[in-house]
């Protein structure tokens, strides 16, 4: 905490400060050029590297409280960082600087017949508040991408990674500033106090937008509290349904890569619809629970194999982040999108299938931000999406959706060039 916050008493004078701090940095990176901010966010890059020493030994007594705190061990394998991990979050930042600007781009022109040219062009949002726990890579990576799209960046990190978040704003602070960023334009909140989490959300005017990054928890607070607009999605309940015309050896390939690649990330495949037709529907949740998940089935998937436990009504409802697994059998694909619709958490779900009828029908009926045919939910990913990099998931249906990364960072102004016209 520096001497100008040390003496503010309040949580929301201190975020006032910093706000205006921050826009008014953010009115100095709006007008530097892609040029420019590729030069910064490279620089940012090296002075990461740099402080590797700093940032490990910074990390290591996170690491130690969190293990004197009782954190998981998935919270401390989030939380830990060495040489390697270090480095991928360098690279990381560089890689981000040699993405294409989006500011500027026209999206559309048209002209009227009254001579008037209109057109649609991108612009940053402002000043974007980032609330998250335990990761420290969040750091890096919703600073870069800000600075990339022209936006300012505050940041909140979780009280379990704060020596490490510290470091790390740091050294990028250092990089960027010696390339011309103000230093306002990324910006850490200097308190671990949680009322200052409550000044964000209530910075209406101040803060133009807040991203979450965390558990259920942090998100539900956040979009319940928030006087500012929100990106963010809370739940990850992803479907896969297997069609009565899937093929059965990429269905049990599908299945078993969406739930077992990686348990614990929001793509995760939470529920399995098996089509009652589907021929191969004992071999798939055989293959499930020989891979080590604990299914949780209604009766008819139940009669599939006695090691199929019986789901209650919270499980068709529940993220589990973990290797367990519900699965419902359902009479043909209007069975199939009436469970989504009632359980869906909107984020992403799927369809296998031979049948490009049923495939289009489920990609235009399944309200989800993302809704994929023949391939894995573990796509569910900015950087498999081929965005470079994203700043979290959006359900919600307003300004971004799915993978956000440096587009859904901006927003669009009007502008019009007239030739003196006047309207009658």
């Amino acid at each position: 905490m520096n001497a100008q916050t040390a003496q503010i008493e309040t949580p929301e004078a201190l975020i006032e400060s910093l706000a205006l701090t921050g826009r008014a940095a953010q009115r100095v990176l709006a007008r530097m050029s892609d040029a420019e901010k590729t030069a910064a966010l490279v620089a940012a890059a090296a002075a990461l590297r740099e402080a590797g020493a700093e940032i490990l030994a910074a990390n290591a007594r996170d690491v130690v409280a969190g293990e004197a705190n009782g954190l998981t061990k998935a919270l401390l394998d989030r939380l830990a960082l060495d040489p390697g991990r270090l480095a991928g979050i360098a690279d990381a930042v560089e890689q981000v600087a040699h993405l294409a600007d989006p500011v500027g781009q026209v999206i559309d022109a048209s002209e009227r017949p009254n001579g008037l040219r209109l057109s649609r062009v991108r612009v940053p949002i402002g000043l974007i508040g980032i609330i998250y726990e335990s990761r420290p890579n969040v750091t890096a990576d919703a600073a870069a991408l800000c600075v990339r799209a022209g936006n300012a960046a505050l940041l909140r990190g979780g009280s379990e990674a704060v020596h490490s978040n510290r470091a790390i704003h740091a050294a990028l602070a250092r990089g960027l500033a010696s390339a011309g960023v103000p230093e306002g334009a990324v910006q850490l909140v200097p308190t671990q106090d949680r009322a200052a989490v409550g000044a964000m959300l209530t910075a209406a005017g101040l803060i133009d937008m807040i991203v979450p990054r965390g558990g259920k928890s942090l998100v539900a607070r956040v979009q319940a509290d928030a006087r500012v607009p929100v990106l963010a999605h809370l739940d990850g309940i992803c479907h896969t349904y297997l069609h009565s015309a899937a093929d059965p050896a990429m269905a049990q390939a599908l299945a078993l890569n969406a739930k077992m690649r990686r348990t614990g990330i929001c793509g995760a495949m939470e529920t399995l619809l098996l089509d009652a037709q589907f021929p191969a529907s004992q071999a798939v949740v055989g293959a499930l629970l020989d891979s080590g998940c604990e299914l949780r089935g209604d009766a008819r998937a139940r009669a599939l194999d006695p090691r199929i436990l019986p789901a209650s009504a919270n499980d068709w409802d529940t993220e589990y982040l973990d290797a367990i697994l519900s699965v419902a059998v359902v009479d043909g694909l209007e069975a199939a999108l009436a469970h989504i619709a009632r359980h869906s958490s909107h984020h992403t779900d799927a369809i296998v299938t031979g049948d490009a009828a049923a495939a289009e029908r489920f990609l235009n009926e399944v309200d989800s931000a993302i809704v994929m045919v023949n391939a894995s939910t573990q796509f569910a990913d900015g950087g498999e999406f081929g965005l470079g990099a994203e700043i979290g998931i959006a359900t919600g249906r307003l300004h971004a959706r799915g993978p956000v990364a440096l587009e859904g960072l901006t927003t669009y102004k009007w502008q019009v060039r007239g030739s003196g016209q006047t309207r009658p």
